[in-house]
């Protein structure tokens, strides 16, 4: 029997428990925030509201980042996720890195059915896709939380008791050196899928477990492979069940298998077995090393609300969906996003309590097409039924011939940015702007994202407006969080070179038209003749003003 070998493990970075000051008080600290929980989502918001300037305590009962043993989790970093980075300052860290991709190819058995590029639609800086593993993520918004140096991030300080308040919300911390009390004036649940905060406080999260079973096997080759996701509906080398391969850093290739619903998941992950795999796909002269070896189940749920009181949940703690298409990671990323601003006006005080509720009416709507999107792929890789057998034979052959059946093949339909469906603030429902390049009109770089990241304000793009229109926005109110910028023009604004991309991406707005971008880089408003009155009246209900 041939003996397989695996990789030295990686060395995960870890960090030193620090006694909290609480420690040593008889009365409980009181913060404006607390997070609990460093993963993706957690230390995004985290990084977020340091990069806005605002303080926060994030609480975890770790002292590292990923799971032991290293696993790849999460790998798929979506667009919208990596402008979010670029904002915060570790893309570039995340693309020296990883393993950027927009090319996929679809096989059915030995036959390729289609093959795709993500990148045609794409105005971004950033790529469609990058693939690294998630403990990679993780460490990077760890060190640039330090350098931003205003969160207090205290590790293997283990949450064990949550009490709401009328005016907060109290928490015991368990740590090395004892117990202590702390109060915030609004908790982030971030804690992930088996949230202990949500189980104490017994809030329904409508939980459902697939019996779909599968095998992940990271991989290293002496010889590359080609830089590209490939994906078998029923790959003949897995006795007829679907197989993903993806690069992702270090030349780590993961590798997942779909194993029989009533598999012994001990069995499936020995090296032999998954040595045998590879050896049915690849061949017997293709030379690698494991990395690691893990089975998986998946399983989603949603919560009603994702707001209770002066608590949030993001990220899994809120939902959880099907791993197909990369849609569980970048949700809680863009989660986090989406709150991180709402909460730093708030806390500034220059947004009223209530713009939080509309965390929950535009991300809790995403988490649901996610859901209903991933739940498709599953029933289409694991039918249950004969006529869904049937149907996918049908589709699978149909696709070889006609385009119309290729939009019907379902290995994963890949996470995108979340259109927000209309609401009292949002009249027209809101769509993601992409991180463009643009140059100021001097000819300095700059893009969307770089905008964006100089405060906590909506960027008021100006297209071409007069010298006689800009002077009246000298009468908006100064409070008002709003950075007007010109797109061409002679107006006396700050102004950048006109620039038909966004032109384009922005539904070629006509001269004089302002786009409200929020903080979050989604659309706010669009204005066809602004004045200072409807100016303000369009950043007061994107802002949920009473």
């Amino acid at each position: 029997m041939e003996t397989f070998t695996f990789a030295p493990p990686y060395e995960l970075p870890s960090w030193p428990f620090v006694p909290p000051p609480e420690l040593q008080s008889t009365s409980a600290g009181r913060h404006p925030i607390v997070i609990v929980g460093a993963g993706p989502a957690g230390l995004t918001l985290a990084c977020d509201l340091a990069s806005r300037g605002v303080r926060a305590v994030l609480l975890d009962e770790d002292d590292t980042v990923g799971v032991r043993g290293a696993s790849s989790r999460g790998i798929c970093y979506a667009q919208k996720s990596l402008e979010i980075f670029a904002r915060l300052g570790i893309y570039e860290r995340i693309a020296e890195k990883g393993i950027t991709w927009s090319f996929g190819r679809t096989f059915s058995g030995d036959t390729e059915v289609y093959n795709f590029n993500l990148k045609t639609d794409s105005v971004s800086v950033q790529p469609p896709f990058i693939n690294l593993q998630q403990f990679y993520i993780e460490w990077f918004l760890v060190d640039r939380i330090h350098e931003l140096g205003l969160t207090d991030l205290r590790w293997k300080n283990r949450v064990t008791q949550v009490t709401p308040l009328a005016d907060g919300v109290r928490l015991t911390v368990e740590t090395p050196a004892g117990s202590y009390n702390i109060e915030a004036d609004h908790l982030i649940d971030a804690t992930g899928a088996n949230s202990p905060i949500r189980t104490q406080l017994g809030i329904e999260a409508h939980p459902s477990r697939s019996t779909d079973r599968w095998c992940i096997t990271d991989v290293r080759f002496k010889k590359p492979l080609p830089v590209e996701r490939w994906t078998w509906v029923d790959a003949p080398f897995n006795e007829g069940r679907a197989v993903w391969q993806h690069l992702m850093g270090d030349g780590v290739w993961r590798i997942d298998y779909q194993m029989p619903e009533d598999c012994d998941t001990a069995y499936i992950s020995k090296p032999e077995v998954a040595g045998a795999r590879l050896r049915e796909q690849l061949g017997p002269g293709v030379e690698f090393e494991f990395v690691w070896i893990g089975p998986y189940g998946y399983r989603d749920h949603l919560l009603d609300n994702f707001r209770h009181g002066r608590i949030l949940f993001i990220g899994d703690s809120a939902h959880v969906v099907s791993p197909f298409g990369a849609r569980g990671g970048n949700s809680g990323i863009q989660d986090a996003a989406n709150l991180g601003w709402k909460l730093a006006l708030v806390t500034q005080g220059l947004a009223d309590d209530v713009l939080l509720d509309t965390y929950d009416a535009e991300r809790r709507p995403a988490a649901a097409e996610n859901l209903r999107v991933t739940s498709r792929s599953a029933r289409f890789l694991a039918p249950r039924s004969p006529a869904e057998h049937t149907m996918r034979r049908a589709v699978v052959a149909l696709a070889q011939r006609y385009p119309f059946a290729r939009a019907l093949v379902n290995t994963g339909r890949m996470s995108v940015a979340n259109d927000y469906p209309a609401a009292a603030h949002l009249p027209a429902g809101a769509k993601t702007v992409q991180n463009l390049p643009l140059r100021w009109r001097d000819g300095t770089p700059t893009t969307i994202a770089q905008l964006l990241a100089e405060g906590t304000q909506c960027l008021g793009l100006w297209f071409a407006p007069t010298r006689a229109q800009a002077s009246t926005a000298t009468d908006l109110d100064a409070s008002l969080p709003l950075r007007l910028v010109a797109v061409g023009g002679e107006s006396g604004l700050p102004a950048l070179q006109p620039d038909d991309v966004l032109a384009r991406h922005l539904d070629n707005p006509a001269p004089g038209t302002l786009c409200i971008v929020r903080p979050d880089a989604y659309r706010g408003a669009l204005l066809n003749d602004p004045t200072p009155a409807s100016i303000a009246a369009a950043l007061r209900t994107a802002l949920a003003h009473r």
